[in-house]
């Protein structure tokens, strides 16, 4: 199993920068509370023990772990989110062209496009994106 984590930070309302730290493991479970959200805990593992093949004290592990980095919640027996799935991605991806590329975007496309071609279409749309974002 690759033991890769993930190092995020998210911005709440009225705090301070918080971290995240996922293993692998901890990430497929964050998807399995995202894709069913929200949902029991007792249901969450069923699922864990039926998707992952791990025992409910290790779901219920993870999920105190989760919940105490404030990505999740559990309250009253029920499991929601506190971070979104698109908000944990985007702070993801702007850490790793942070972290390898200096924040350069430019440098990123360069390095991921390599010589490869883009296709009219593919300009269109990044073009686009530059115009909504000016």
């Amino acid at each position: 199993m690759n033991k890769e984590k993930t190092l995020l930070h998210v911005e709440r309302e009225g705090a301070a920068m918080i971290e995240y730290k996922l293993a692998e493991a901890e990430s497929r479970f964050a998807e399995l509370i995202w894709d069913n959200e929200p949902l029991a805990s007792g249901e969450l593992v069923k699922m864990a023990a039926a998707q992952l093949e791990w025992k409910s004290t290790t779901s219920y592990t993870v999920l105190r772990r989760l919940c105490d980095r404030g990505l999740f919640q559990n309250v009253d027996s029920v499991v929601t989110s506190c971070v979104s799935r698109e908000d944990f991605y985007k702070h993801k991806s702007h850490q790793f062209v942070e972290e390898s590329f200096g924040g350069s975007l430019p440098k990123f496309l360069a390095a991921f496009m390599g010589k490869k071609k883009l296709s009219e279409e593919q300009i269109a749309e990044i073009q686009k994106m530059i115009e909504d974002f000016e």
